[in-house]
């Protein structure tokens, strides 16, 4: 295509009709909505966001980790994730202790009473899970999460973690 007609082509999509509908950012900004209000519905007694049951699952698989480790499992910036730290200690669902190699960081684990709450919260937040694509048929969810999937590896230079160490 040449320039002329590239910008011919440009102008002529700039000028189109595109409906909220059909932008994917809108749609994964809704679908987030819709989960986060699903977690919520099926998790809050337990006073847990979505972020920090991401961040004690991360923390029950590792065990130990440093805060900008986990900032970048779960697709955050640093100051975000350390003030959900913060306050998933406050609860004492998990201790920060200075780095024994690096006293700047922050090395952090998640406690017994952590545990036991990721433990009483894994069915529910399976059930919010599960319930933000149940109007999917099976296939379709498959379909869909491989979708997903592909998508957010498509983009995991922009500086997420990957979802899978591949």
């Amino acid at each position: 295509m040449n320039e002329t007609t590239k910008d011919e082509a440009d102008s002529k999509r700039s000028k189109e009709k595109w409906p909220l509908a059909e932008r994917p950012g809108f749609l994964a900004r809704r679908l987030h909505q819709i989960h986060v209000s699903l977690f919520m519905e099926l998790c809050g007694a337990f006073r847990i966001t979505p972020l920090q049951y991401s961040l004690l699952t991360a923390l029950a698989e590792l065990e130990i980790a440093d805060q900008s480790t986990l900032a970048r499992l779960v697709a955050l910036d640093r100051t975000t994730t350390t003030g959900a730290l913060k306050r998933l200690e406050t609860r004492g669902l998990i201790r920060r202790l200075p780095s024994e190699r690096d006293r700047r960081a922050q090395e952090c684990r998640i406690t017994r009473e952590g545990l036991a709450l990721l433990a009483r919260m894994r069915s529910p937040a399976r059930d919010a899970h599960d319930a933000t694509i149940a109007k999917l048929s099976e296939e379709e969810q498959t379909t869909f999460m491989a979708l997903l999937a592909r998508v957010v590896a498509a983009h995991a230079a922009r500086g997420a973690a990957p979802l899978h160490d591949n």
